[in-house]
């Protein structure tokens, strides 16, 4: 099974920046896709990035151009920065593996494994 630690989160202002980075227990971490999605009191689960084990990047239209996702498979870490933040990205942030084939990365149900989340959120 796999076990993942999400870190970095914090308070930040607009317009700063903050990474994230999501430890990973998984001993075939380099065959994983990862993703990142975060979750707004009152709302729904959302994607926000994604890479593949080829690292291949997938981003919500949301943080293209802004966030970055990416990996260091000899430390079993996937990171996401963020920068030009706005106080719409403020939320809790899961980190995910999906461990099985399959073409989605979209959607939670395409992961099988779960960080506990760590709080982001930006002032204005």
């Amino acid at each position: 099974q796999v076990q993942l630690v999400e870190s970095g989160g914090g308070l930040v202002q607009a317009g700063g920046s903050l990474r994230l980075s999501c430890a990973t227990s998984g001993r075939t971490f380099s065959s994983y896709t990862m993703g990142w999605f975060r979750q707004a009191p009152g709302k729904e689960r959302e994607f926000v990035a994604a890479i593949t084990s080829r690292t291949t990047p997938y981003y919500a239209d949301a943080v293209k151009g802004r966030f970055t996702i990416s990996r260091d498979n000899a430390k079993n870490t996937v990171y996401l920065q963020m920068n030009s933040l706005k106080p719409e990205d403020t939320a809790v942030y899961y980190c995910a593996a999906k461990t099985l084939l399959g073409i989605g990365v979209f959607r939670t149900s395409d992961y099988d494994y779960w960080g506990q989340g760590t709080q982001v959120t930006v002032s204005s």
